[in-house]
C-alpha cells in the first residue's frame, strides 16, 4: 500500500510537471497542492565562492538538414551548488555517498520549522535547541523519521549572491565573508542523540551557517549518515507539518552530493 501510494504520487508529479509551470512554484492535484522547493538552474545559480559555477553548453539548436527541429546541450556542475544534496561521506570517512542514500532517507513526512524573524535580523544566526523545543510546545515531540526543514527566509534573496552569501565575491579569499544562518553544532548534536530523523534542509547554502570553519554540524550529522540539502526555496510556502517530502538527486555513484530536485506533497 505505502509502496503504490507513493507511485502514484510520484507519477503524478511528474505528469503536472511536464505540463505545466508557474513561477510560484506551487502545482495543484487532486490529492493536495504540490510544492516545487527547488531553484533551477543556469548561469545566475549560486555556488560556494571556490566552486565553478554552471555551463550550459549548447550542442546544437535548430533544424536538422534532415528538416526537424532538434536541441541537446552538455553541462558542467559542481556537486555541492543549487539546489543540491549532501552526502554524508562529504564530512564523514566511510559514510554513505550519494547512490547509497536510502529512499526511506529521501522520501517521507515532512516538518518545517520557520525561523526568518530571527535570522534575518542577524545573518549569523544559528538555529538553537531551545528553537526545536519551542516548536515541539506548539506541534508535540519531533516524529521518528522525519524530513527536518529550517526556513531562514533566505530564499527569497536568490539569486543575489551579495543578499544571499553575504558577499559577491569568489575565491579562497570570499569565504571568510560569508555571513548567513545555519545550524548550531549543539542542536545538530540534539537531533542525532534525541531526536531520530533521516534529513534536514535549509534554505541557505550550507547546514553550517556562513562563518563556520570547522563545519560541526556537518560533521555530527553526517557521522550519523543523515544527509543534508542545501540552497532549497519557497520554504514559506509550507506548513510546520502534515506534509510528504520528495528529494530525488542525480544517483552519481560515490558522489559526495549532486544536484537535487526536491518537492512537498501538503495533504
Amino acid at each position: 500500500m505505502i509502496r503504490s501510494t507513493f507511485t502514484i504520487i510520484f507519477f503524478s508529479m511528474l505528469i503536472i510537471s511536464c505540463s505545466s509551470h508557474q513561477n510560484t512554484g506551487t502545482l495543484n492535484n487532486q490529492d493536495g497542492k504540490l510544492v516545487d522547493l527547488t531553484h533551477d538552474f543556469s548561469s545566475d545559480t549560486i555556488y560556494w565562492p571556490t566552486a565553478d559555477s554552471f555551463v550550459l553548453e549548447e550542442v546544437f539548436h535548430g533544424k536538422t538538414d534532415k528538416g526537424y527541429f532538434y536541441a541537446a546541450n552538455n553541462f558542467c556542475a559542481a556537486e555541492h551548488g543549487g539546489t543540491h544534496i549532501d552526502a554524508p561521506i562529504h564530512f564523514a570517512e566511510g559514510k554513505n555517498t550519494v547512490e547509497r542514500i536510502t529512499l526511506e532517507q529521501l522520501v517521507g513526512d515532512g516538518i518545517m520549522m520557520d525561523l526568518s524573524v530571527k535570522a534575518q535580523t542577524d545573518p549569523d544566526y544559528r538555529i538553537t535547541v531551545d528553537d526545536f523545543r519551542k516548536w515541539e510546545m506548539k506541534n508535540g515531540k519531533i516524529p521518528d523519521g522525519v524530513i527536518v526543514l529550517l526556513n531562514t527566509g533566505y530564499g527569497k534573496f536568490w539569486p543575489d549572491r551579495k543578499k544571499y552569501l553575504g558577499t559577491d565575491e569568489t575565491g579562497a579569499g570570499a569565504v571568510k565573508k560569508l555571513h548567513f544562518p545555519g545550524l548550531h553544532p549543539d542542536a545538530a548534536n540534539w537531533l542525532v542523540t534525541e531526536r531520530n530523523i533521516n534529513a534536514i534542509g535549509i534554505d541557505t547554502a550550507s547546514i553550517d551557517y556562513g562563518q563556520s570553519t570547522l563545519f560541526e554540524s556537518h560533521r555530527t550529522l553526517f557521522k550519523a549518515d543523515i544527509p543534508a540539502f542545501e540552497n532549497i526555496t519557497n520554504l514559506q510556502q509550507l506548513p510546520e507539518k502534515d506534509f510528504t517530502i520528495i528529494a530525488l538527486p542525480m544517483k552519481i555513484r560515490d558522489g559526495s552530493g549532486a544536484p537535487l530536485r526536491i518537492i512537498a506533497l501538503i495533504k
